[in-house]
């Protein structure tokens, strides 16, 4: 049986066998779950559409695909040239099967000390992500993930969405951030990157805020999004809204497109730094489930 999770603050009616797909969606190229016009505000209840509990024993790999250097469309990278990926990702593998593993309940998403050169990759750490472009994809609704995160320093698990089509050639098409973690801090980061902020280097409105987490214990991150605005919540408690700028175009607001959903425990980096403690490796970024509302 699942765990309990912490009680989200808003009404919800779950799709039963009796209801109709297309009440709440149109499912565009038989994976893009696109929310109907009619329910797109806050008059209506939250409909449960789409769901992933991980708990098969192995990857779905009919909604989800393993993160690597090769297999990954933004980060097609020869494993020899780790060194020269300035991200991130120079740790991901897709193929090495001790970095995603699973239980009856979960699926873990590990970071490691590469102890050995039986596959050839010369890496010194290895992790592991899925993601689920062009298998699950969805446009305005409210998604929620459950997970728990192991820390170390040099750690940065993260969940986080992109287009899917990316309709927009010339500029950034936007980034949902629903959580990044670092090192040991009891907080996470929310945020909405889009050429608007990278590019152009605008802070108003506000991108980005943090909130507290159990570092100890799952939580619950989600964010909710309406035509005109992305609600960022851990627990079911707000962190922060980032509104649709009337006039502003598609530069501050390329999220009338469907996106995909990224999941990843991520190593080293700008951002969180070195690994300085080998020793608190290996390290579990654990899922419990995914939740898709409309």
């Amino acid at each position: 049986m699942k765990k309990l999770f912490f009680p989200i603050i808003f009404s919800v009616t779950i799709v039963s066998g009796c209801l109709s797909e297309s009440e709440f969606f149109d499912l565009a190229d038989d994976y893009m779950y696109v929310q109907k016009e009619e329910r797109r505000n806050d008059a209506v209840d939250w409909e449960l559409v789409w769901e992933e509990n991980f708990d098969m024993g192995f990857l779905d790999t009919t909604r989800w695909t393993r993160i690597g250097l090769f297999t990954s469309p933004q980060w097609k990278v020869p494993v020899e040239n780790w060194r020269d990926v300035d991200n991130c990702f120079r740790y991901i593998t897709a193929t090495d099967e001790r970095v995603v593993q699973f239980d009856d309940e979960n699926i873990f998403l590990k970071g490691i000390v590469n102890p050995d050169s039986l596959t050839g990759d010369p890496r010194p750490y290895l992790t592991g992500g899925i993601y689920s472009w062009n298998k699950f994809a969805f446009q305005y609704g409210r998604i929620e993930i459950r997970a728990k995160l192991d820390p170390a320093f040099g750690a940065w698990p993260a969940i986080w969405m992109l287009s899917e089509k990316q309709i927009y050639p010339d500029q950034h098409n936007g980034e949902m951030d629903i959580m990044e973690r670092l090192n040991h801090d009891d907080y996470a980061y929310q945020t909405t990157h889009n050429h608007f902020t990278i590019t152009l280097k605008q802070v108003v409105p506000k991108k980005s805020a943090t909130s507290s987490i159990n570092p100890d214990d799952y939580n619950v991150y989600s964010v909710s999004w309406y035509p005109d605005r992305l609600v960022y919540a851990i627990n079911g408690v707000k962190s922060y809204e980032y509104p649709k700028v009337p006039g502003a175009g598609t530069y501050q607001w390329p999220f009338d497109q469907p996106f995909y959903l990224l999941i990843d425990q991520q190593l080293e980096g700008s951002w969180p730094g070195l690994i300085t403690n080998p020793e608190e490796l290996p390290i579990d970024m654990t899922v419990d489930w995914v939740r898709l509302y409309q």
